[in-house]
């Protein structure tokens, strides 16, 4: 996906080749010398990097280029097109012309006469829809043919590549049996002497089987490392074809040479060059299937979009695939049906389910005006909708993007390991050499099959795959998990910095409560019953715009209370209104609208001090010039408010709520929520400086020895909370706020509960704890097999790693790693047990 920015664009390009932590890096060197480029992300598991560019200086073409400098390259896609309509297709040329223009476009092949289009692109940077664009302004429609579906190019190249990787192993496995057999009789006792004279015939057919699984089943070892040594780089390709290739070429001169080597020491290893092969391409293959299955989160989530939408066009009901629907355009849902694109109802009402975007599994009532969301599940009753949000800019096209950019960040974590994987490499080749050394001069005889076999256990087992994998895998899975939970994480960096939160800031409005008025008690006076009471306030409130008046008419209409109209209605500025309700004068407003007609509301003393104590607004009813009642009205807590806070307070965090409202209002509130630290009566723009002030105190609190807080997170969901959400450590945006909110926080809440703070912190620890198991298990390898490779426990015990256990462990270690990091994807957020 290409997304434009202010200055720069943003392009995914899909890499082939990569297979360590070396590998990130020179990826990441060579795209940051190009010029243009801005900013590079390279994600090992998901086969990406992200480049950030100018596009005044440098396009996507040149990108590829860079890359192929480094000796990777970046994975293409094809699609097949058909050009519509009834006129000749005769200027292929031009099509081709303005096809090539479209971003991410390498190479057209039109054929006119059977009216088809191949284009051959980067699928992280155009899509069909773009190169349709680019078509349509030179006069032509294409379609895509066969099914409309769209399919991951790279879900499709990982299938491929799985299957060429089980087809080599299974190669490699059958090749070894003759060679164990031929290197079995070769070394036996029992057949040594009856075959001594077909030594040589066996040896070479033992060789030329060998090669047959080097060529094949490993060229892609050997072509990595050729391609790395023409860049003057070294990767793991390097050390898998030194290793094997150097068994094989001293076995192979072994046997067509054996005068050249001291007595006793032309020995064969090619069954060590075969089996460490197969082993490692298998291991390949299994990492291959685990890495697919870690990006299943964002693959259900595109799964869950509809494919088509039923769409007005000319009068006519027409069914067209959801990428050609256009905004403005009325689109049709029926029960069972999925929501194809973002849209407001113009008709209609039914219950959506939203869980795919929001994570609440509750449908949530839709009615003319409420706005709907591309994927939701149309669950009761059918209506119309205008589609306002198409293709990439539908809310599931961002969430997608936003986390697909969070999987391929980078975590403060991962530091150490990208800077030892950058002298990992050559450090091991150095060693390799050493160890040759040592049991070429110092070993028993034959000494130097002692040293090759070392050597070449060494270049096999320190393969830094594992550590290369450790912490991208843990992101990549972690965040997705997130996301599944309606919890988007913006980037590696905020996902760790949150499990080193002690201290959450809630805003009150918006985040705790649901920021608008809402009835809440209705106390008649006299003989007035509630219900006749709240009727007649709702009819004189009908006609006001008031928030307060509109929340006690929506409020009776809730109690199912008939409205009629006023007969009369008037308006009293900053006190509430006077109307005629079937034939009474009712007046509704505050105590200064009681003061100003005369009428005592002395009476309502002792439950106008008891909502204020609840943090309640009462609004006075009088009917015919005498008191007949006090309304109130609140900005109420959302239904999971209190469960999510206990559940933040049991997880070690210190709760505090901040909000511009008075002192006894805002405690109120926070007796009901259990918070204990209040900031009230704090102006928007003081929002911040209270943060940064927290911030300080915690500081200084640790500096003296205390307890103290690490860093603070602040939640909120207005424009007025940008600012403090910036300056928190890691900021939370509830959803259903503004825009400038989300932009500046590092966690989005999607679907506007605070159990979504709960969610990020539980996933976030639960992620870390994942990285930091992958990386102790990766270190703890090279650490503990490199010694035992180079032969450190021979003098002592007599122990000699073979060659073909180093390549066992090595594939077993980055297996080991993605099977743990894919540990994650059965974690379930919960809130964490919530303690009186």
């Amino acid at each position: 996906m290409t997304k434009q920015g202010n200055v720069s664009v943003q392009a995914e390009l899909p890499l082939e080749g990569m297979t360590c932590a070396s590998c990130v890096r020179r990826v990441e060197r060579a795209l940051e010398k190009h010029d243009g480029v801005v900013s590079v992300q390279v994600n090992l598991p998901q086969e990406k990097a992200y480049v950030q560019y100018d596009p005044a200086r440098t396009n996507v073409e040149q990108l590829r280029q860079a890359v192929q400098g480094s000796g990777y390259d970046v994975r293409l896609s094809t699609m097949d097109l058909t050009v519509e309509g009834t006129q000749p297709f005769t200027d292929a040329a031009a099509l081709h012309r303005t096809l090539l223009d479209a971003p991410g476009v390498t190479h057209v092949q039109a054929d006119p006469p059977q009216r088809t289009v191949r284009v051959t692109y980067v699928s992280g940077v155009t899509s069909f829809a773009d190169v349709q664009a680019h078509a349509e302004a030179a006069g032509y429609h294409l379609a895509r043919e066969g099914a409309q579906e769209d399919v991951d190019p790279q879900v499709e190249a990982r299938a491929r590549e799985y299957r060429l990787l089980m087809a080599k192993f299974w190669f490699a496995a059958v090749v070894a049996v003759p060679v164990f057999v031929t290197m079995f009789m070769e070394l036996s006792p029992a057949f040594g002497e009856a075959l001594m004279a077909y030594h040589r015939v066996i040896g070479i057919s033992a060789s030329v089987l060998t090669f047959a699984v080097l060529a094949w089943s490993g060229g892609q070892f050997f072509s990595g490392a050729w391609n790395n040594l023409r860049n003057h780089n070294a990767n793991m390709d390097t050390l898998v074809a030194l290793g094997t290739g150097s068994a094989w070429a001293y076995s192979t001169v072994a046997v067509l040479a054996p005068g050249l080597f001291p007595a006793g020491t032309a020995g064969m290893f090619f069954d060590v060059a075969v089996v460490i092969i197969a082993l490692i391409v298998l291991g390949q293959a299994l990492e291959l299937r685990a890495k697919t299955r870690s990006g299943a989160a964002i693959r259900k989530l595109l799964e869950l979009q509809a494919k088509s939408a039923r769409v007005v066009r000319g009068g006519q009901e027409v069914e067209v695939p959801v990428e050609q629907v256009a905004v403005g355009e009325t689109v049709i849902v029926r029960p069972g049906e999925k929501v194809p694109v973002d849209g407001v109802i113009l008709d209609g009402q039914s219950a959506l389910d939203e869980s795919v975007v929001t994570g609440e599994s509750v449908p949530v009532d839709k009615k003319n005006g409420d706005s709907v969301i591309g994927a939701s599940l149309n669950t009761t009753g059918a209506f119309t909708f205008r589609a306002t949000k198409v293709g990439k800019d539908t809310a599931l096209a961002q969430i997608v993007r936003l986390v697909q950019q969070a999987q391929g960040s980078k975590a403060p974590i991962a530091r150490l390991a990208d800077v030892i994987s950058s002298y990992f490499v050559p450090a091991v080749m150095i060693i390799a050499i050493v160890t040759f050394l040592v049991w070429f001069n110092f070993g028993p005889a034959p000494a130097l099959n002692f040293a090759v076999v070392t050597a070449v256990t060494v270049l096999v087992i320190a393969c830094p795959c594992a550590l290369g994998l450790a912490t991208p895998m843990g992101l990549m899975v972690g965040i997705g998990k997130a996301a599944e939970n309606g919890v988007l994480i913006r980037n590696g960096e905020a996902l760790e910095t949150a499990t080193r939160l002690d201290v959450i800031v809630l805003d009150k409005t918006g985040t705790i409560t649901k920021g608008k008025p809402e009835l809440t008690d209705v106390q008649p006076h006299g003989s007035y019953g509630a219900d006749e009471l709240l009727m007649l306030a709702a009819v004189a409130d009908k006609r006001s715009e008031h928030p307060l008046a509109e929340a006690i008419v929506r409020g009776a209409r809730n109690r199912n209370i008939d409205l009629g109209e006023p007969e009369a209605f008037g308006a009293v500025p900053g006190h509430g209104v006077d109307a005629t309700v079937a034939g009474r004068r009712v007046l509704v407003g505050n105590v200064k609208l009681m003061q100003r007609e005369g009428i005592d509301a002395g009476v309502f003393e002792q439950d106008v001090a008891r909502f204020a104590d609840e943090g309640k607004t009462p609004m006075f009813v009088a009917v015919d010039g005498a008191p007949a009642g006090v309304i109130a009205v609140a900005d109420t807590i959302k239904e999971d408010s209190v469960e999510a806070i206990k559940a933040l307070r049991a997880l070690g965090l210190r709760v505090v709520m901040m909000t511009g409202d008075n002192e006894r209002t805002a405690h109120a509130i926070a007796r009901q929520t259990g918070i204990s630290d209040v900031l009230a009566e704090v102006l928007p723009e003081d929002k911040a400086r209270n943060v940064a002030a927290l911030q300080k105190e915690n500081a200084a609190g640790k500096e003296r020895g205390g307890r103290g807080a690490r860093l603070i997170g602040m939640v909120g969901d207005g424009i007025n909370d940008a600012p403090a959400l910036a300056q928190a450590d890691v900021g939370f945006a509830v959803g259903t706020g503004t825009d400038v909110a989300i932009e500046a926080a590092d966690v989005t809440l999607v679907g506007g509960s605070l159990r979504g703070v709960v969610t990020a912190v539980e996933v976030s620890r639960a992620t870390l704890k994942n990285i930091k198991q992958n990386l102790f298990g990766a270190f703890i390898y090279n650490l503990l097999g490199i010694p035992i490779a180079a032969g450190l426990l021979f003098p002592f015990v007599g122990i000699l790693l073979s060659p073909i256990l180093a390549g066992a462990a090595m594939a077993l270690s980055s297996v080991t790693v993605v099977t743990n990091a894919n540990r994650l994807r059965f974690f379930k957020p919960r809130l964490a047990e919530v303690k009186a």
